[in-house]
């Protein structure tokens, strides 16, 4: 995918700037520093291959070439944004529902930050914020998804169930086309972000709602409970196995179901 024709298919897209490359380590990484050095918002950085893409904690997302889509978004929150940064992962995952689902495909959003098809992760979201002092001033929102078969690990790398977009629809996808309407739907929900529909549509695409699952992260002990729905900040909202409801906030969290 050539600089001419990705300028030229997202022409329309109000970006803030550009970076293609046809190799990068880490697209988050290249946004981050892109920030700090004055990026306007909605500036795109995008990768054909990324060879060591970070996913949350110490996980590992890598692109071969040709295969995926590997992206970074420098987002400068508008007002009444900056209250709302757990917010952002959410966004860039309903962005891809709305992409894959205009491809007549049934997404879901593992929370808080993985898309899967039929149980199976096809895609990753890591969102972090830049702060300077007790204030927002960008969120790198990282996407990775897995087009082709070829992004796919081998099962032994795995921590949870891959897929990809071709496999799921049994044909080739075009990845630029695929990738504007990702921005296309990242745009239009943004406009929306502190709203109650865009809580609403992030629990409509919520995996595992009605089902037990085991919640762990690095500092607590597991817990199971089922899933209820979100809060409109973003949280988790689940039922213990004693009836009582409990919230989970963002953070390192591992959310897998309970077989």
């Amino acid at each position: 995918m050539d600089e001419h024709t990705l300028r030229k298919t997202l022409s329309d897209i109000p970006l803030g700037g550009l970076r293609t490359f046809s190799q990068a380590g880490s697209t988050n990484d290249m946004a981050l520093a892109w920030a700090a050095d004055g990026a306007p918002n909605l500036s795109l950085v995008y990768a054909e291959e990324q060879t060591s893409g970070r996913g949350r904690g110490s996980h590992r997302w890598i692109t071969p070439p040709g295969t995926a889509l590997a992206f970074s978004l420098v987002l400068r929150p508008f007002p009444g944004e900056a209250q709302s940064v757990p917010l952002f992962s959410g966004l860039g995952a309903l962005a891809v529902c709305e992409a894959l689902g205009m491809r007549r495909l049934h997404p879901e959003i593992k929370w808080p930050n993985d898309v899967l098809l039929n149980r199976r992760k096809v895609c990753g979201i890591l969102a972090e914020a830049v702060w300077l002092g007790d204030k927002v001033d960008s969120v790198v929102l990282g996407i990775g998804l897995n087009v082709k078969p070829e992004a796919v690990p081998p099962s032994e790398q795995l921590y949870f169930p891959a897929t990809c977009v071709e496999a799921e629809m049994g044909k080739e996808v075009d990845r630029l086309g695929l990738l504007k309407d990702i921005l296309q739907a990242l745009l239009y929900w943004r406009s929306l972000l502190t709203k109650d529909v865009f809580s609403h549509a992030w629990e409509k695409h919520l995996a595992f709602c009605g089902e037990q699952v085991e919640i762990r992260t690095d500092d607590t002990p597991s817990r199971t409970g089922i899933v209820e729905g979100l809060e409109r900040d973003g949280s988790l909202r689940l039922r213990s196995p004693g009836g009582q409801v409990f919230t989970v906030q963002f953070g390192e969290v591992h959310l897998r179901p309970v077989l």
